[in-house]
């Protein structure tokens, strides 16, 4: 090989895509982890957060990193080719927008914003460029049985959708957890799952609260059951319960006009080993053990599509999908003291 062969060979092998990663709180630091150890063809190259040292300790495990004191700086970086945003939710707008603004993809944890107004905003933003930068991370939709559900759907396996039953548990959740976050935090999931499952917007929600469970806080609804319409009239129903003191589960069953199909009721280990044989698995905790590989697959589909310039994964929620999730749940937050459905009307999606 010449040395002009071995210039252009060097000029042609694939970078890393170099992510900053802004806010390495539980869940950016966990991200952090997933690059540097299990994500293909990128790295971390810069972090932030607003306890410096707690930036500084995730820095210290992902090699080559480097820490810078704001957001901003993340942003604009030129070692930055793409943005991974954890920070909390009341600063994804505008940090998103950063983003855009600067060129780069941005992967946002849910929220996308605090209120649909916010959430719009971005859209527009997007919109404007004409380019798609925004993946929002619901990373239910790259889990085995979302994508087994998905494809059997698709391929008509189930025939016209109907109802889709939804039930969402937790052990326990975290001191100040309200209704509302039952609805933001919890809820929000289902609702992007309707859009992901079903493809069409939501048109009304009705909250309904039996009586709690001992286990609940003071003042908090727990379980709570949320029915929506899609404009459709396939109807979905949630169950919430955030304080089983079990484990976290989350099932999915979707009842199809040529038969049904549920996901989220794993097994675990079957063996027929005498005496007797066995048959049981073990309930996670919380929700990382449960969707390690899902986040594992939507960071890894993220890079991919950063890299050859598509910027958003195929089945990646977008800034459209973060907008209509945050108008179901503002309606779904006024629904705890209406009497009967909210209806919901969404913006024009810009075509």
């Amino acid at each position: 090989m010449t040395a002009t062969q071995s210039a252009d060979r060097q000029t042609t092998v694939p970078q890393d895509i170099r992510v900053g990663v802004i806010g390495v709180g539980r869940m950016g630091a966990d991200h952090v982890e997933r690059i540097s150890r299990r994500i293909k063809g990128a790295r971390v190259s810069v972090i932030s957060d607003y306890l410096r040292e707690t930036a500084e300790k995730v820095s210290a495990a992902a090699p080559g990193s480097r820490v810078v004191d704001t957001p901003e700086e993340v942003i604009s970086a030129e070692d930055v080719d793409a943005v991974l945003i954890a920070s909390p939710g009341q600063f994804h707008r505008d940090q998103v927008l950063a983003a855009i603004a600067a060129g780069k993809p941005v992967l946002c944890e849910k929220p996308l914003a605090m209120n649909p107004s916010d959430a719009y905003d971005v859209v527009l933003a997007e919109h404007g460029t004409g380019r798609a930068y925004v993946s929002l991370g619901f990373m239910r939709r790259f889990d085995a049985g979302y994508g087994q559900l998905k494809d059997a759907l698709d391929a008509g396996e189930l025939g016209a959708p109907l109802i889709l039953n939804c039930k969402h548990r937790n052990a326990d959740v975290l001191p100040g957890f309200t209704n509302v976050h039952m609805v933001y935090d919890s809820a929000v999931h289902e609702i992007d799952a309707i859009s992901f499952f079903l493809e069409e917007p939501v048109v009304s929600v009705q909250t309904l609260t039996p009586r709690s469970t001992e286990n609940a806080p003071e003042g908090l609804s727990d379980p709570m059951l949320l029915l929506f319409r899609t404009a459709s009239g396939t109807l979905v129903t949630d169950e919430l319960y955030v304080n089983t003191r079990s484990g976290y589960e989350v099932r999915t069953e979707l009842v199809g006009s040529q038969g049904s199909a549920t996901i989220g009721q794993e097994s675990g280990l079957v063996s027929t080993q005498l005496p007797g044989g066995r048959w049981g698995g073990a309930v996670p905790a919380d929700f990382r053990p449960r969707f390690l590989d899902a986040y594992d697959a939507e960071v890894q589909a993220w890079i991919a599509a950063v890299a050859d310039g598509t910027n958003v994964a195929v089945r990646s929620a977008t800034a459209w999908d973060g907008y209509a999730a945050a108008a179901v749940c503002e309606a779904a937050e006024q629904s705890l003291s209406a009497d009967g459905a909210v209806e919901i009307t969404l913006r024009e999606r810009p075509s």
